[in-house]
């Protein structure tokens, strides 16, 4: 039988949203969960990782980083990576600092302060380079601070070892060289299509191709091939033409699922199953856009409204706080609420979810 659009919907749903394990096999699964500092009620990642890992609460991914083989790192966008992933795309320079000399300069004077303490925190290296014998060659500002390490830390020369209220805490880090010649190349920018499309397919083909030119930040030293990438990813992947568009998924799979679970979830902007915004308009109809940056007097669904998922359908949305302890929530529908008492159950059942991730009473 040929795929529909509902056989994409109930697959993208039911692959993405797996039964929930440990956190360990969960980021080992996805290879990679986006992060975002905004908590409303709690940050990106966490809002990801409690559908898919059981008993998980809200900052268990920062409690529990050391443990867990896992790096921060830009791959299709900024978050947390397992090593195998991280590997596939360093070292990105041959010369890991080649800045031009002042900033060069800056930057040797940070790693060599970063290999003598083992380990800095960004106030660490503000305190001593703003007032330190360096000051002629710092400057003293937060912000130069904040980006050098950043810089370096996307150029692989330093790591984050783990966060103390949010902030990143550095030490010294060296990739392994790599193999670098013409069959190598190839064979690491398909894994890393591979693992972008494990985490977001079903895909059209536009984003398909979105997807691959994203690349570009996570393997910048071979985006002359990405577009050989996206040429061999369309012969390797499964594929289908639905409504006259190209859907791709990984070769391994059948999208012919019908599976749908009786269950309500709010999802962060940021999850896999709402990060492609031009397949959510193609999977449920109606356009979805995060308002965070948006005007208040411009916001139509809310700071942070999170998509609200009723079987295999996005509905709607719901905004959650926490307001002297107790989770306060509004929610807003596409067409209407449904009256439906199973649906009615779930919601309860998700908002109860919700409280004991937040660590909040019944």
């Amino acid at each position: 039988m040929p795929i529909t659009l509902d056989d994409l919907r109930r697959y993208a749903v039911a692959r993405s949203l797996f039964p929930p394990t440990t956190l360990k096999r969960a980021l080992h699964r996805m290879g990679f969960v986006q992060a975002d500092p905004i908590r409303a009620p709690a940050r990106a990642q966490d809002l990801i990782l409690r559908h898919r890992v059981k008993g998980y609460r809200a900052g268990d991914l920062e409690r529990r980083y050391e443990e867990l083989g896992i790096e921060e790192d830009f791959f299709i966008n900024y978050g947390f990576v397992t090593k195998t992933v991280q590997a596939l795309m360093h070292p990105r320079s041959e010369d890991s600092l080649r800045w031009p000399a002042a900033r060069r300069k800056r930057a040797l004077l940070l790693l060599e302060f970063v290999l003598e303490r083992g380990m800095v925190h960004p106030r660490e290296v503000d305190d001593h380079f703003a007032h330190g014998t360096v000051k002629n060659y710092w400057g003293g500002s937060s912000n130069a601070t904040t980006h050098l390490l950043d810089a370096m830390h996307y150029r692989g020369v330093l790591r984050v070892v783990r966060r103390e209220a949010g902030i990143r805490v550095y030490a010294a880090h060296q990739h392994e060289t790599a193999p670098d010649d013409a069959d190598v190349r190839p064979a690491r920018l398909d894994a890393m299509v591979d693992v972008a499309v494990s985490i977001y397919a079903p895909l059209p083909i536009a984003s398909l191709r979105l997807l691959v030119r994203r690349l570009r930040s996570a393997a910048p030293q071979w985006q002359d091939e990405l577009t050989s990438a996206l040429h061999r990813a369309k012969d390797r992947l499964a594929h289908a033409r639905v409504h006259g568009i190209d859907w791709y998924w990984p070769a391994e799979e059948s999208a012919a699922r019908s599976d749908v679970q009786e269950t309500v979830r709010l999802l962060t902007p940021f999850d896999p199953v709402v990060w492609d915004r031009a397949r959510f308009e193609m999977l449920w109809g109606w356009v979805y856009r995060f308002e965070a940056y948006t005007p208040l007097a411009k916001r139509k669904r809310g700071y942070y409204a999170l998509p609200l998922l009723w079987r295999d359908r996005v509905i709607g949305w719901g905004n959650l706080s926490v307001k002297n302890g107790e989770l306060q929530s509004e929610f807003g529908y596409v067409e209407s609420r449904p009256r439906d008492r199973v649906f009615e159950r779930e919601l309860d059942a998700e908002l109860q979810r919700a409280r004991l991730f937040l660590g909040l009473k019944s």
